[in-house]
């Protein structure tokens, strides 16, 4: 009997302590609580210390915290046909007021992540990224990466926020990957020969304005040349125009000299005559020098 009695009491004890512990539950800052009333919900609880029925109430917590999950080798196709495999990491968070509504629809939020969030992931990067050709989604990634995150933002319609979506590699096939190296490489070689061509015709064009500019330069000093001697020219024959001018002057006054004063050559030649007449003589000849008339 002792015994059967001590076995009830350490029931009871378990009983007590199962009712004790299971009346109270804390929630996490992170977390927000689903309360389930004979598995129905029947309310949310805030982070904190809070109160239950035991054996009749249970919780479910739900994290509202930014988790980020990563999506390793998509599988996609290019506009231009080309496979690729693409790693992507979709950043999310659980509306804290919104809770209630994850667990009623999804069960939790593995339900929501493989139900809403990875379907529509996988479902608009390969629509999205089937509009770019291969060459394009490389060289225009962060286009590429802009399209696919609205797209999912606006394709997740449900009780989950979608923060941000981040391609963080594309691989396409070994193949491609070398004809893109090939083409790159052959754009370089273009790019080299097209700068080359280019410095040739600005050095041409250098030497050409070289050439113009001394043959300009030539071109000046022979017309300053040519000015020069026309200049010379035109003043040699200023001065010859002015010396004949001037011995006509002289002329024109020895004429009228002699004109006005008839006895002045006399007068000339008697101040130049050495007074000695001439040895030799012509019969009836003058003598030079004398007049003898006596009128």
């Amino acid at each position: 009997m002792r015994n059967v009695t001590m076995i009830l009491a350490g029931c009871a004890a378990l009983v007590a302590l199962s009712i004790l512990f299971g009346s109270w539950f804390t929630v996490d800052q992170g977390e927000r609580g689903v309360i389930l009333r004979y598995g129905a919900i029947s309310g949310t609880a805030e982070p904190g210390l809070g109160f239950k029925l035991p054996f009749i109430d249970s919780i479910v917590r739900v994290s509202v915290q930014s988790k980020a999950v990563v999506y390793e080798k998509m599988e996609a196709y290019s506009r231009d046909q080309q496979p690729a495999e693409i790693r992507l990491s979709v950043n999310y968070r659980i509306p804290a007021d919104r809770v209630q509504e994850v667990y009623a629809t999804y069960g939790g939020e593995d339900g929501l992540l493989s139900r809403l969030i990875e379907r529509k992931v996988f479902e608009e990067t390969k629509t999205v990224f089937g509009r770019f050709n291969a060459v394009t989604a490389i060289q225009e990634r962060g286009r590429l990466n802009a399209e696919i995150a609205s797209a999912i933002q606006q394709g997740v319609s449900g009780p989950v926020l979608i923060d941000s979506v981040q391609i963080e590699n594309i691989d396409f096939s070994d193949a491609y990957e070398a004809s893109i190296e090939q083409r790159m490489l052959a754009e370089v070689e273009v790019q080299r020969l097209r700068q080359n061509a280019e410095r040739e015709k600005v050095q041409a064009e250098i030497t050409v304005t070289q050439a113009r500019a001394q043959a300009d330069a030539r071109r000046a000093e022979a017309q300053a040349q040519a000015d020069a001697v026309r200049l010379a020219a035109q003043a040699e024959s200023e001065a010859i125009r002015l010396r004949g001018e001037a011995e006509a002057e002289a002329i024109k006054a020895r004429g009228d000299a002699l004109k006005d004063n008839p006895g002045l050559v006399a007068l000339t030649q008697a101040e130049k005559w050495d007074g000695q007449l001439p040895r030799t003589m012509l019969p009836g000849g003058a003598v030079p020098m004398l007049n003898l008339n006596p009128n």
